[in-house]
């Protein structure tokens, strides 16, 4: 769209201006962040092994067990309710999903 009173804007090259060679981008430690550690994953696993699951996990994994789609469902409910958003719902029962997998192929 033209601007009133001034000529349109053109389009520039891509080699306009002073040729430079890029520098490559130095790895910085922040790009870690987030990253999941063997050490931080072993802990984790330990805590888990000693404290169990939590009561609302507990009532998901049985609504996992019932396998019908609406106890999937019951079991999204809860456990969105219980952390807040849906996303960390599907995610909370995707991992005991596993976990519920895990048990079944250890027995």
């Amino acid at each position: 769209m033209a601007r009133p009173g001034k000529a349109p804007k053109k389009a520039k090259k891509l080699t306009k201006g002073h040729a430079v060679t890029k520098l490559a981008k130095v790895a910085k430690p922040a790009y870690r962040k987030g990253r999941l550690s063997k050490r931080t994953a072993l802990v984790r696993s330990v805590i888990r092994e000693v404290t169990g699951f939590a009561p609302y996990e507990r009532k998901v994994l049985e609504l996992l067990q019932a396998g019908s789609t609406k106890d999937e469902k019951k079991a999204l409910k809860v456990a969105k309710r219980r952390l807040g958003t849906h996303k960390r719902g599907m995610n909370k029962r995707e991992n005991l999903r596993l976990v519920m997998q895990k048990m079944r192929h250890k027995n």
